[in-house]
């Protein structure tokens, strides 16, 4: 049997199977995309719910995994070589886990390398700027009276809306006829910027054509919808 006591994390959220890669998360956009990438990998892992809402994320045990105190986190107990390894930032446990299996990430060095600028435009782009549309649109920050934060992120969520648009001129994905990690890491935030922050006309996402296709091509796929709710909320 995996030894995970190494890991402190598994104190407050005990391993019933430490055989199986440990998923803290909850169904954000960040967290999702892992959730998603399990799934279409087809790979056994153990979810546990992080209540955000409670600021489970901030405590010691979940920061002894992932000092920047964000979801999502995870073990594998059979990393690089039959080690444990804990890894945190949901891009690059999007890589380590393409590259793991060697599913959802082109073979060939330039496809390779031009999935993973897509997974860092949406780490660097995406997702701060929709994320921040949520904040001012839907959250606190709709309160503020000053509206220029929200114009700001409105036009900037609609310029990035248009490089999605462009990019998915005569491709199905993000890389062309093949679904990748670049599509998995970025779906949740378009999903939640037109649906759970109800920004779909502030951000005109219906003047585009491919986007939208894009995104109903996404969801349609089991894995993505079984996903979508993994880990179930506390």
């Amino acid at each position: 049997m995996s030894d995970l006591s190494a890991f402190p994390i598994t104190k407050r959220w005990p391993a019933r199977h430490p055989d199986r890669i440990q998923l803290y998360s909850l169904p954000t956009p960040n967290g999702v995309k892992i959730s998603i990438a399990l799934e279409e990998m087809g790979l056994s892992y153990e979810p546990h719910a992080i209540d955000i809402g409670n600021n489970e994320s901030w405590t010691p045990e979940f920061l002894s995994l992932n000092p920047n105190g964000k979801i999502p986190a995870l073990i594998d107990p059979n990393g690089p070589g039959g080690r444990a390894i804990g890894l945190f930032e949901s891009g690059a446990i999007l890589l380590y886990l393409a590259e793991k299996t060697g599913k959802f990430l082109p073979s060939d060095a330039i496809g390779r390398y031009e999935t993973i600028q897509w997974v860092f435009f949406q780490m660097a782009s995406v997702g701060p700027m929709f994320g921040q549309v949520g904040y001012f649109y839907k959250f606190a920050g709709r309160e503020i009276e000053d509206k220029r934060p929200l114009e700001r992120y409105r036009d900037e969520s609609k310029r990035l809306l248009g490089v999605l648009e462009t990019r998915l001129d005569g491709r199905a994905w993000i890389m062309g006829d093949a679904y990748t990690i670049a599509d998995m890491s970025l779906l949740g935030w378009v999903r939640n910027l037109v649906g759970f922050y109800g920004a779909r006309d502030l951000v005109e996402f219906d003047r585009l054509t491919r986007v939208p296709a894009w995104l109903e091509r996404g969801l349609a796929r089991p894995a993505v919808q079984r996903g979508l709710v993994i880990p179930s909320r506390p």
